[in-house]
């Protein structure tokens, strides 16, 4: 019974390491950045822009990886990392940052606002997210909640204040199809649900953050209204977005986690 306690104990070791060491080399290749590159605090973007702005601000080099982008300051102690769009690759970099331990990752994206008082370019705090992506369930049963981390949202919510932006609470409804704007039945779901916003990564990123013992948050701009009349986006209104909040949204998300640096090395007690 000892020897194959030990033998057991033995093969969990070098399965470890062998899934340590893939996940570590998935990372780099997709990434274009070395492990010890990675700093403790994380922003996630859907957009090359952020990444651009991020590297120009503060005076980095851009990583390009086989599928993302990277950029990491050293000296602020924070990564930003472009991983394109969608669940499937939200739970894929959520999975891959778990290897490097991270204290905080922060989701920049954008939403659709739902409700008749939002306006484009409020922010959204998503405190909740409704698992209708599918990718999740393949990391936490279906009756796990998808829920922000709210130690990082309540940053979140005090850094917006702040800065005198306007902000909404609530929960946001994740799906896996981008033309849901068309899909009358889909739409009456939405408003059966009472969400407040919709995307197609914040279930994800939280379950699977959840998972993976990543803390994870999202700091979300309104950048369209597809339940009004022309509300949804087009390339036109995204250009004019960009152009106007980006800016602000990653300036603010910087904000959140060097708010929470200076937290931690204070010594104050919080949990993830």
């Amino acid at each position: 019974m000892l020897d194959d306690n030990l033998e057991k104990e033995a093969m969990e070791q070098i399965n470890t390491f062998s899934r340590d060491r893939v996940g570590i080399s998935t990372l780099e290749r997709y990434t274009g950045s070395m492990k010890d590159e990675f700093q403790p605090y994380i922003l996630l973007s859907n957009f090359k822009h952020y990444v651009n702005i991020f590297s120009k601000k503060f005076h980095v080099a851009i990583r390009q990886g086989s599928v993302m982008r990277s950029c990491h300051s050293l000296k602020n102690k924070i990564s930003i990392i472009d991983y394109s769009v969608g669940s499937p690759v939200a739970a894929l970099i959520t999975e891959l940052i778990s290897f490097v331990c991270p204290n905080a990752v922060l989701m920049l994206g954008m939403c659709g606002g739902l409700r008749n008082e939002y306006e484009v370019g409020d922010f959204f705090n998503p405190v909740a997210a409704i698992r209708g992506e599918g990718t999740s369930n393949d990391y936490m049963p279906p009756q796990v909640p998808a829920l922000s981390s709210f130690v990082i949202q309540r940053y979140v919510c005090e850094e917006l204040e702040r800065r005198e932006l306007k902000y909404h609470n609530g929960v946001i409804h994740t799906t896996n199809v981008r033309f849901w704007e068309f899909n009358e039945e889909f739409k009456k779901v939405l408003i059966t649900e009472r969400v407040q916003a919709v995307d197609m990564e914040c279930a994800t990123l939280f379950t699977v953050g959840f998972a993976k013992l990543v803390p994870m948050g999202a700091l979300m701009l309104i950048s369209d209204l597809p339940l009004k009349p022309g509300g949804v986006k087009t390339k036109e209104s995204a250009r004019v977005v960009f152009q106007k909040y980006t800016g602000t949204h990653l300036d603010t998300g910087i904000m959140v986690l060097k708010n929470i640096q200076s937290a931690e090395s204070k010594g104050l007690a919080y949990h993830f």
